[in-house]
């Protein structure tokens, strides 16, 4: 017979301002005092999911653990009004050093919790709680402006308008429809609109989107801050890496929409962690979109038994990570290789000591053509060999017609616009794409790490976008993209200080696309896609220069790829030897 357990709704845990959060807390019944796991959401503690998808809570508490669920402030049942991030490092602070007090509780507290569950951590760790003593973020953010609402200058529109429409919005909605029958119009309006999202977000100029008028106002703060200025670095995690002393168990997916801050946190904890936090940090990256549980079907692509939730038993990994952090249980959690890492393709799991991994050959594969690379039917090609004399390749960016996002890395209405690993023949046959593949491999070749594309190009306009992608061409055409980034041109050197570039002079523009670990197998083809929009994953640029998001003016902009021996553009890749 297993342990007793019980359960206690809506326990009050009082802030210093005054403001009451509530909390549901698991325990096992009995005087004996447990560490506390702790999540903190804004998704509604009392939604049945919310333990199956983040850590089951019952054996949790059987395994011996108080584990509480609280709702963030202004959330559900708990007081005060949301302002997204901008209360969770002081009220998380509140929340585990009161939780920590209590009769059942011995004084640790560890935290779980993913997306913007995985906020609430990091950004309460930056105050470095007394009682917090390990936290376990999944699938979230190092960065809340840059790989989260912004990535390299460009507005993740479809996450953020999908994100508070779905998740917060409709989820209190539905609950006041329980309370009031009145708010069922209401509810049915918002319906509507979700229904239509897709359709909306060609919506011009964002400042004055019609969903957002009286909705999340955070969202309005989003848009007056494009770039990266007082207003973000307050809530920047990796500005704060230095003062955290906590271990921390990170997990990600290479086709997560938060993959780069996963990893950054890991890295900027390593490097900067205060005091011997460095070597208490864990990662553990699969093949997995922003989707819970974890599944091994993402987007089109089954990636394995051993990539599913089931296998993977992530709630196993982080129960015996808080046994050793806060039970002190010498169960082999802290040692061995930090890393452990899903190698798509070869479909199986690998323990690495490093990241990027020891020994990588950083190989660059320059573009080339005649001056037709426009498509997958065009003459590009990717080559280790640079390039000589070669004319450019040109294409016609039109905001109004603009590529289509296919898979990804997306939330958070996959009804609407679903992530992860899809065939990429409905975007290559565009001539606005630019498509450079290898010839087939002669033999299998692993690519693992951070990826990165040096482009040198010209725009008739004096701001616009340049996208990238990495894609795997299997022996039957089908073309499985792994990873990819965007630029936007006016913040080429800077998130800080933009700066619009002058038409028809070339510029270097860098491309961080991220990470990937996949296996390319003999016969297949490495391919590169070089675009101006990902839409709606992204928002378009309008090519004016004017100020973002407040008008609706756009213009076409002619774009121009150099490849030769003065500009030799070239994708950077971290090869992995073959391992005898």
């Amino acid at each position: 017979m297993g342990t007793k357990i019980v359960i206690e709704k809506n326990i009050d845990i009082p802030m210093r301002d005054g403001v009451v959060l509530r909390g549901d807390l698991y325990r096992p019944d009995g005087a004996e005092k447990y560490p506390v796991l702790l999540n903190r959401t804004p998704y509604d503690k009392s939604f049945p999911l919310i333990s199956a998808l983040t850590l089951d809570a019952i054996r949790a508490a059987q395994r011996g653990y108080n584990v509480v669920f609280v709702d963030c402030r202004g959330c559900f049942a708990s007081e005060g009004t949301f302002n997204c991030f901008t209360d969770e490092a002081r009220d998380g602070f509140d929340t585990i050093e009161h939780l920590a007090r209590q009769p059942w509780a011995d004084g640790k507290v560890g935290m779980f919790g993913a997306s913007y569950m995985g906020a609430t951590q990091w950004l309460a760790a930056t105050q470095n709680p007394p009682s917090l003593k390990a936290i376990a973020p999944s699938i979230t953010a190092s960065d809340y402006h840059d790989g989260w609402t912004y990535q390299g200058g460009a507005f993740s529109l479809f996450f953020n308008v999908s994100w508070p429409m779905i998740t917060i919005g409709l989820s209190r909605l539905m609950r006041e429809r329980e309370a009031n029958p009145e708010a069922a119009k209401e509810l049915n309006l918002v319906m509507s609109s979700i229904d239509s999202m897709r359709e909306r977000m060609d919506f011009l100029p964002l400042k004055e989107f019609p969903l957002f008028r009286s909705g999340a106002p955070y969202f309005r703060d989003w848009l007056d801050h494009p770039n990266y200025d007082d207003y973000w670095r307050k809530l920047c995690i990796e500005e704060n890496h230095a003062k955290i002393d906590v271990p921390a168990l990170n997990f990600g997916g290479w086709y997560d929409i938060f993959q780069g801050g996963t990893i950054r946190n890991y890295l900027g904890m390593k490097a900067r962690g205060a005091t011997d936090a460095s070597r208490r940090q864990r990662l553990m990256m699969g093949p997995w979109n922003h989707a819970l549980p974890l599944p091994s079907l993402v987007g089109q692509v089954d990636m394995g038994f051993r990539a599913g939730a089931a296998s993977a038993d992530l709630d196993g990994v982080q129960l015996e990570f808080f046994d050793h952090w806060l039970k002190g249980k010498s169960n082999g959690a802290a040692d061995g290789a930090p890393v452990k890492i899903y190698v798509m393709g070869l479909n199986q799991w690998r323990e690495e000591k490093e990241w990027p991994l020891p020994g990588t050959e950083w190989r660059r594969y320059f573009l080339h053509s005649r001056g037709r690379a426009n498509s997958a039917y065009g003459d590009g090609a990717l080559s280790p060999e640079a390039p000589g004399a070669e004319p450019p390749d040109s294409y016609l960016y039109n905001p109004l017609n603009p590529v289509q996002t296919m898979g990804g890395g997306l939330c958070c209405y996959p009804n609407s616009q679903p992530g992860g690993a899809f065939d990429q023949a409905s975007v290559e046959h565009r001539g606005d794409v630019l498509v450079y593949s290898t010839e087939p491999l002669a033999e299998d070749l692993e690519v693992t790490g951070p990826i990165k594309l040096t482009l040198y190009a010209s725009s008739s306009a004096p701001d616009t976008d340049f996208t990238a992608k990495l894609v795997d061409v299997g022996s039957c055409g089908f073309a499985r993209n792994l990873t990819d980034g965007i630029i936007r041109a006016r913040v080429r050197e800077s998130q800080a200080s933009p700066s619009l570039i002058t038409p028809g002079k070339v510029y270097e523009f860098n491309i961080d696309m991220w990470s990937t670990s996949n296996l390319f197998k003999a016969g297949h083809r490495i391919r590169l896609e070089v675009s101006s929009s990902n839409f709606p994953r992204f928002d378009r640029n309008p090519n004016t220069g004017h100020d973002l998001f407040t008008d609706a003016e756009t213009r076409p902009a002619l774009q121009t790829v150099m490849h030769e021996r003065n500009f030799a553009s070239h994708l950077t890749l971290p090869v992995i030897p073959a391992r005898r």
